[in-house]
């Protein structure tokens, strides 16, 4: 290790709810140490978000000691060791040590140990196996300090047999290269990725979009996909043909935003039905598939015309399929080479000024109440564009006056 690198987990060591909660679990013989994630971020200088604790303690022992010590301690999965401990409002995750008793590839049956090293071996990639204890101790027992060093996420020990455990480990490991990855995956895990990816299709489709919705937010996930789709582990994930030269475009362009909803349709989505298919495939939200469905929409409506249409005519599309979906789809089209035209246009639409009439002006102005309030409301809203869409109220009132009274005459 490096002087930066001491004093990085020094700094970790220094944070009180960690000390704390070392303190509180590291006696009586009794052992707990910083593992996984927070070691590796801390050693490469960035944010440590979330901290995870092995500890001898059995996880009815964590919870005595948490709640002797004044923390709130909330068992989360007692059955696979687990207990969060709740320190000024940050939960800390503690897991007893454990062992693999057996496995399906979806599952694992755990017992308890007492064995660091034991515990740090059945993780996936040597980069998450690093410990650190109270006293500053790195432990390393996968050679994950040299990984780490070169930017390399590599399975410990037999990648093939890391994988049988949970097939999951397929993505988790292209998800962890996006993130931590230099160069060219490692050759050992991408070809036990290839020879099992039939152990895929038995995953929940919740747990792969959980893991493909963070691939996608990666910093590396453009030049990762383009591995996974040359690897024919894409479209099995997808269902579909991927869009990776689009995908490559907004990943890093201008206003592509982290919202993973956008970059799956950029990565997948052409038509209506692809929008359904993720939704089947991946169980999307109710949420993520609107905002699929919704660019899918603006992709059908906006493709394949000569010329793009004028604002009047997407802020008329904008109120049907909503906003954020028009303008991500002139995104999508723009990055066939996203001009200045594409630019302008969103930036147009998004300076579009709310329409604030609603049925009760309309009623007010002695309408009867039925459908014919509606059909005034919308005559308003089209002279309201036609006009180029004035902010002011008074104006937008004047509108449906006059809306109002053109249609009573007729």
């Amino acid at each position: 290790m490096t002087g930066i690198e001491r004093q990085r987990l020094a700094g970790l060591l220094a944070r009180a709810d960690v000390a704390a909660l070392l303190s509180a679990l590291n006696r009586d013989g009794e052992e707990a140490r910083i593992v996984g994630g927070a070691v590796r971020n801390a050693l490469l200088g960035e944010p440590v978000v979330d901290i995870d604790v092995a500890t001898t303690c059995l996880p009815q022992e964590t919870m005595r000691r948490a709640r002797a010590a004044g923390f709130k301690a909330v068992p989360t999965g007692m059955e696979h060791g687990t207990v969060t401990v709740v320190i000024e409002g940050v939960p800390l995750e503690v897991t007893t040590l454990r062992r693999d008793v057996e496995t399906d590839g979806r599952h694992a049956v755990v017992a308890f140990g007492r064995d660091f090293r034991e515990d740090a071996l059945r993780r996936d990639f040597t980069i998450n196996a690093l410990g650190l204890d109270a006293a500053g101790g790195l432990h390393d027992y996968a050679d994950g300090l040299a990984d780490l060093a070169v930017r390399r996420v590599r399975f410990i020990g037999v990648a093939g047999e890391r994988i049988a455990e949970d097939y999951l480990r397929i993505l988790r490991f292209f998800r962890f290269h996006a993130r931590y990855g230099i160069g060219e995956p490692d050759r050992a895990a991408l070809d036990a990725c290839i020879a099992g990816r039939l152990g895929l299709g038995g995953l929940s489709r919740e747990r792969v979009w959980a893991e493909l919705r963070k691939l996608l937010a990666a910093p590396r996930a453009a030049e990762t996909l383009q591995d996974m789709a040359g690897a024919g582990l894409l479209m099995p994930v997808i269902g579909g043909v991927p869009r990776l030269s689009r995908f490559a475009a907004i990943a890093d362009g201008p206003g592509a935003g982290v919202y993973p909803a956008f970059r799956l349709a950029a990565l997948a989505v052409t038509v209506g039905e692809d929008a359904l298919r993720l939704r089947e495939r991946l169980r999307l939200s109710n949420a993520e598939f609107e905002r699929v469905s919704g660019i899918a929409a603006a992709l059908e409506a906006l493709s394949g015309r000569g010329k793009l249409l004028e604002i009047a005519s997407l802020r008329r599309l904008a109120h049907r399929i909503g906003m954020d979906s028009v303008a991500g789809g002139l995104a999508l089209l723009g990055t066939d080479g996203m001009s200045a035209d594409f630019q302008a246009l969103i930036a147009e639409l998004a300076r579009t000024p709310p329409f604030l009439p609603t049925g009760k002006d309309v009623l007010a102005l002695g309408v009867s109440a039925g459908p014919q309030v509606g059909q005034m409301l919308d005559a308003a809203r089209e002279a309201w564009i036609e006009a180029g869409c004035p902010a002011g109220q008074n104006e937008q009132a004047g509108l449906l006056v006059s809306a109002v009274s053109s249609l009573r005459g007729a």
